[in-house]
C-alpha cells in the first residue's frame, strides 16, 4: 500500500474521529434541565425527530423549555428591578452627595473668604483693601500730626513775638509812665511855685 494513501487515510480517520467525539462532548454538556436557556433550545433542537422541514418536539420538552424560559425571564426581570432600586439608591446617595459637596464648598468659599477679608465697622473687606486703608488712615494722622506740629511751632514762634512785643511796650510803657509822673511832678513843682509866688506878691 502507497505509504501516501495510508497516512492520508489515517489523517481523515483522526480528523472524523476528533469532530465526531466534539460533537458528543457538546450533546454531553447540553441537557434540558441545566444550562443556559441557549443550551437548553439547543438541546431540544438536536434531540428532536426530523419530519420533512421540521423538527418534531416532545410537549414535555416544550412546557420544560417555556418554564425555564419563565424562570429566567423572572429572575431577569427581579435582576433588573433590582438593579434599578440600586440605581435609584445610588442616584438618590448622589444626590444627597452634590447637595452636600456644595454646602460643603459655600462653606468653603465662605470661610476663604472670611480668612481673605477682615472687618472694618460691621463691613467685609479684602485683607488688600483693608491693608491700604489701615496704612492710608496712618499716612492721614501722620499728616494730621505734622501739621499740628508745624502749627504749634509757628503758634509758638508768633507768641514768644508776641511776648517779646508785650515785654517791650510794657518796658516803653514804664518808661513813659516815668517820664509823664516825672513831668508831673515838674508841672507841680513849677505850679507850687507860682502858687508861692503869688502868696508872696
Amino acid at each position: 500500500m502507497n505509504p501516501f494513501k495510508c497516512l492520508t487515510f489515517f489523517i481523515f480517520l483522526f480528523t472524523f474521529t476528533t469532530f465526531a467525539q466534539t460533537d458528543t462532548q457538546e450533546d454531553d454538556k447540553l441537557s434540558l434541565n441545566s444550562g443556559t436557556i441557549d443550551n437548553q433550545f439547543e438541546y431540544v433542537i438536536r434531540k428532536s425527530n426530523n419530519y420533512q422541514d421540521y423538527k418534531v418536539i416532545k410537549k414535555t420538552w416544550l412546557y420544560a423549555l417555556k418554564a425555564h424560559t419563565i424562570d429566567t425571564l423572572n429572575a431577569v426581570h427581579k435582576n433588573l428591578a433590582d438593579t434599578q432600586a440600586v440605581v435609584t439608591n445610588q442616584s438618590n446617595e448622589i444626590s444627597e452627595l452634590k447637595q452636600k459637596l456644595d454646602a460643603t464648598q459655600n462653606t468653603l468659599d465662605e470661610t476663604n473668604l472670611e480668612k481673605d477679608s477682615m472687618a472694618l465697622f460691621g463691613m467685609q473687606m479684602s485683607k488688600g483693601n483693608y491693608n491700604m486703608l489701615m496704612w492710608l488712615i496712618i499716612a492721614s494722622l501722620l499728616g494730621l500730626l505734622l501739621f499740628f506740629i508745624y502749627k504749634f511751632k509757628n503758634s509758638n514762634i508768633i507768641t514768644k513775638e508776641a511776648k517779646k512785643a508785650l515785654a517791650e511796650i510794657e518796658e516803653e510803657f514804664d518808661e513813659h509812665r516815668k517820664i509823664a509822673l516825672e513831668r508831673e511832678q515838674k508841672v507841680r513843682r513849677q505850679l507850687q511855685d507860682e502858687i508861692n509866688k503869688q502868696k508872696k506878691a
